[in-house]
């Protein structure tokens, strides 16, 4: 690293190269905020943030996103983990539980009030036999004063109570959403393709399950590292998405796709796959920190029918199988069943 900062740098070429190298080494997204530090960095390395910087990764230490911090750089926060979504759908479903809670307490309340002043005034009527028409009507005028003042409190706690509860509505369908969604693709999560096949309809069959697999993923992650395998994963998440539209396209685990198609028997849902791997096998991959090309990108997928009322375990178990099958037969190809 300490190389990459000392020695002068010739031409926008070059310093884009040394650029894409200090992400790079320091394992950094190609995200505009981090290329402008890094560009800070490279572009003048005799100044005194380029000189910390060198000191910061000598013996090939990475920077770390607090590190960048620390030297006044802010930085886009990381997208939410699984794990951290699902506590924020957690603590939002809780906060909504309180305020149902509260509008049950509020209602009781007002019905309490309600029947206290029914009585009230029930008692106040009877009294007037006994007594002038004009200390009758005094009578029910306070009480009915004092019902007035408590509705219009009540009134002020309902309607903040209400705007309370329509922004916990929107948090709550954000994170519910956030929860059911892959934070690096974009794509659904496995969450949602559960939901999903759960809920089917066999009105809107037949269905097909398709299991996709990006081809040597492994190879991709050791030698160009794991940002340039999370770009690979975003594009064959589009190319999955764009090719297979309007059916539900998530990322499963790791670099494996599912798709739930419906309305489509067997042969249209292979076509469609095909077509969505033929563009991917069509693409050509390059790294922006390394100038070793990637090569062909490709991935296999298995295909089956899903039979009316079947478990998603055996659907998926079965294109699991026929996925295995394709990459036995030598990978970029589709197996059906």
């Amino acid at each position: 690293m300490r190389s990459l900062l000392a020695t002068p740098w010739r031409g926008d070429d070059e310093l884009f190269k040394r650029v894409g190298a200090f992400l790079a080494a320091n394992d950094l997204p190609c995200d505009p905020a981090y290329y402008a530090f890094a560009h800070r960095v490279i572009s003048n390395p005799d100044s005194d943030l380029a000189r910390t910087v060198a000191r910061l990764t000598a013996n090939r230490v990475r920077l770390s996103r607090k590190d960048i911090a620390a030297l006044g750089t802010a930085m886009p926060e990381p997208p939410p983990t699984p794990e951290q979504a699902e506590d924020r759908a957690q603590q939002l479903v809780a906060e909504t539980q309180a305020q149902v809670d509260g509008f049950a307490t509020m209602m009781r309340a007002m019905q309490d009030e309600t029947r206290d002043f029914g009585r009230d005034l029930a008692q106040g009527v009877a009294a007037m036999s006994g007594k002038s028409r004009l200390n009758g009507l005094d009578d029910v005028a306070q009480i009915t004063s004092t019902m007035l003042e408590r509705i219009r409190d009540a009134e002020v706690k309902l309607a903040h109570a209400t705007e309370e509860a329509d922004t916990l509505r929107t948090k709550l369908a954000e994170a519910n959403d956030t929860a059911r969604r892959d934070p690096l693709t974009g794509l659904p999560n496995r969450r949602a393709f559960d939901e999903a096949f759960a809920s089917r309809s066999d009105n809107g069959g037949p269905h097909c399950l398709a299991v996709v697999d990006i081809d040597r993923f492994k190879r991709i992650n050791d030698e160009f590292g794991h940002g340039v395998g999370d770009r690979v994963l975003s594009a064959i998440a589009n190319v999955l998405s764009n090719e297979c539209a309007p059916h539900l396209v998530v990322r499963h685990g790791g670099e494996e796709f599912a798709v739930l198609l419906s309305g489509l028997d067997l042969t249209a849902a292979t076509a469609m796959l095909n077509r969505a791997r033929a563009v991917t096998a069509d693409k050509h991959f390059r790294s922006r920190e390394n100038p070793t090309p990637l090569g062909q990108i490709t991935f296999s997928a298995g295909v089956t029918a899903i039979q009316p009322g079947e478990p998603q375990d055996q659907a998926f178990a079965r294109a699991d199988r026929l996925l295995y099958a394709a990459k036995q037969d030598g990978r970029d190809r589709i197996h059906a069943a």
